[in-house]
């Protein structure tokens, strides 16, 4: 365990230890705001467990699962339980997987299923009066190809989890295990049991980020009578910001909710503000957390909360380099203006149109973000959109391991990913041969990513499917088999989308893995939940980021509601405004030190006096810039 567990106990800390002690134990809710240190109480809650119960449970061969949302959380929690064998932390998807991968015949039926439905879909687009025909002629491939899956199932001999779906080599992927792994908990009692039996403990880190489905499955299992199962949810609404996620959840008859109102992470200036924010929502009110450092209590720091009103117009990025001027020579703090690490200064961009052109991806950007396909719009947010997986988890690192000459971190991802040495295809073959030729195609890979490459990211694709070198999502095959059409119609927005994806030179994923990778100054603002910076520059911007999913000039009011706005609030839905109030949350509460927005405006005047109607900050914390820059 790590030094999470020698902090002070919080109410909340001792509230949940009596709830897991109770006999028969309950099933419960934390709602923990940000900076609320939810993950250290997770973590006491797992090291409690294993001190009152790990024993017993290890007799019975049981284990005590921890899913998060990320890899990257799930690394953090391993290491804050010391990889103890009692714990099982994963993913959703891997948790999941590991529920019902041994239930074949049940996921062949299903995989029928979604085949099945995929062709209905397909022949719906064709039968519609206005689908080109080019796009015609893509679906009835489509169509043949999942016909030909569909005669391959009865041979697959086991279903395996893979970056993308290939149902006709059994190949599932991460949509298709968020798609069955509810739907077989939901359909059978028995391995509702099993997984009771199994983990009499299972709590969901982000819950307000799970996907509903996901949550109701689990919330089947804690309905299984006399097992003893205990589920717990920790998240926080406040914070759901992506539209999959379930939001808030309900506590079933018997749970027990917990509040954690804590903030260890904001100076007072900014938890001013975000409690400001937030009591326009469930009005949790946070309060300042006892902080102990080296020599006893520390007090909680003021901090700076500053909002900036400037003129739009086309020299944004001059005007971001001037806040970030004023803040360095108002704090005397030099930081403010470094974009290296040390500077821990982060600026936070609804989209990536600003970090795009200043780090070089600004066609990747635009190919995926204005064609309106939402799910890759989303996907490029977040860094997880099919298209741009293979790139992200395996080729651009095999490529950077080459050019370091890492042969060992080589050859882990191939045999993690390159099908020609997987074991059943490898038996038979030159090994020497085969791995003669891989070296060769590497050095090809190696070479179209090079600087000054004029490469097109569809060469690239097409080179790894024809040598084999990936499991290429399916998805990417009618764009690599001549099957795509350059006349898609109006309506197939991803297609437009995935085409122009293809078109941008290679080269531009590196700016866009730095950006990505948090390896700039730059993050967007969906994208640095859970994370903490000691400055932090919030750029608001409509007009740039052609984002419809939020609105800050609808939030502060300088901009009206349209109809279906007020229709959505008026119906109780989640609308504009809460999704933008709960990312404006999001965004002000990772400032450990200083926090500055900045607010581009169409016009000064009625931008002020709507933000001193919100009354969010202070008067004396609103800032005017629309004079000549300095």
């Amino acid at each position: 365990m790590t030094s999470r567990l020698g902090s002070p106990d919080t109410d909340t800390d001792l509230e949940l230890r009596a709830c897991l002690d109770r006999s028969p134990t309950r099933s419960f809710i934390m709602v923990a705001g940000a900076g609320s240190g939810k993950t250290t109480s997770l973590v006491k809650a797992l090291a409690h467990l294993e001190r009152s119960k790990g024993a017993t449970m290890r007799r019975r061969g049981q284990q005590i699962a921890c899913i998060t949302f990320t890899k990257v959380a799930v690394g953090e929690i391993w290491g804050d339980v010391g990889n103890a064998p009692l714990f099982h932390v994963s993913t959703i998807h891997s948790f999941l997987w590991s529920i019902v991968h041994s239930f074949h015949e049940d996921l062949r039926d299903w995989v029928a299923g979604r085949i099945a439905e995929k062709i209905a879909e397909a022949q719906e687009k064709i039968d519609k009066p206005r689908t080109h025909e080019p796009t015609r002629v893509r679906l009835r491939a489509d169509i043949i190809r999942y016909n030909n899956q569909l005669a391959q199932l009865p041979q697959v001999p086991r279903f395996t989890y893979a970056t993308g779906s290939n149902y006709g080599q059994g190949k599932l992927g991460d949509d298709d295990i968020l798609r069955v792994g509810p739907a077989l908990i939901e359909q059978h009692a028995l391995m509702r049991s099993i997984v009771a039996q199994r983990f009499p403990f299972i709590f969901v880190d982000e819950s307000q980020d799970t996907n509903p489905d996901v949550v109701a499955a689990l919330k089947r299992i804690a309905a299984t009578p006399g097992t003893g199962f205990c589920l717990g949810f920790f998240g926080d609404p406040m914070q759901k910001i992506y539209m999959a996620g379930v939001g808030a959840i309900g506590a079933d008859v018997g749970w027990t909710e917990i509040s954690k109102p804590e903030n260890f992470r904001c100076p007072t200036s900014v938890l001013s503000v975000i409690n400001r924010i937030r009591a326009e929502d469930d009005r949790l009110v946070q309060v300042a957390g006892n902080r102990i450092g080296p020599d006893g209590a520390v007090p909680t720091p003021v901090g700076t909360a500053k909002l900036f009103i400037v003129q739009a117009g086309p020299d944004r990025t001059a005007r971001v380099n001037q806040v970030r001027e004023w803040m360095a020579t108002a704090k005397n703090d030099l930081l403010w203006q470094s974009d290296e690490e040390d500077g821990n200064v982060r600026m936070l961009v609804l989209v990536h149109r600003i970090a795009a052109s200043r780090l070089g991806f600004p066609d990747l950007y635009a190919s995926l973000h204005d064609n309106g396909a939402a799910t890759l719009k989303d996907g490029l947010q977040e860094g997880t959109a099919w298209v741009l997986r293979p790139f992200i988890s395996y080729l651009l690192p095999l490529v950077l391991a080459a050019r370091e000459g890492a042969d060992f971190e080589i050859m882990s991802a191939l045999r993690r990913d390159c099908p020609i040495l997987a074991k059943e295809r490898i038996g038979g073959h030159d090994v020497a041969t085969l791995l003669a030729q891989l070296k060769t195609n590497i050095d090809t890979l190696v070479e179209m990513f090079s600087d000054g490459s004029t490469r097109t990211i569809k060469e690239v694709l097409d080179f790894v499917y024809e040598q084999n070198l990936a499991e290429l999502d399916s998805r990417f095959i009618p764009y690599l088999t001549d099957i795509a059409a350059d006349d898609p119609d109006e309506e197939d927005s991803e297609y437009k989308s995935v085409l122009a994806f293809l078109g941008t030179p290679v080269i531009q994923m590196w700016g866009y893995n730095r950006y990505i990778q948090s390896l700039s100054p730059f993050a967007t603002q969906q994208g640095i939940k859970g994370a903490e910076f000691q400055r932090v520059l919030v750029v608001l911007d409509d007009e740039e980021s052609d984002y419809n999913l939020f609105s800050y000039s609808k939030y502060w009011g300088t901009e009206p509601l349209s109809a279906n706005d007020r229709k959505n609030i008026s119906e109780g839905k989640d609308s504009i405004l809460d999704r933008t109030r709960r990312l404006f949350y999001v965004c002000c509460s990772r400032a450990m030190r200083d926090l500055a927005i900045v607010f581009f405006v169409p016009s000064i005047q009625s931008a002020r006096q709507a933000v001193l109607a919100k009354a969010l900050f202070p008067v004396e914390d609103i800032h005017i810039i629309d004079g000549p820059l300095s």
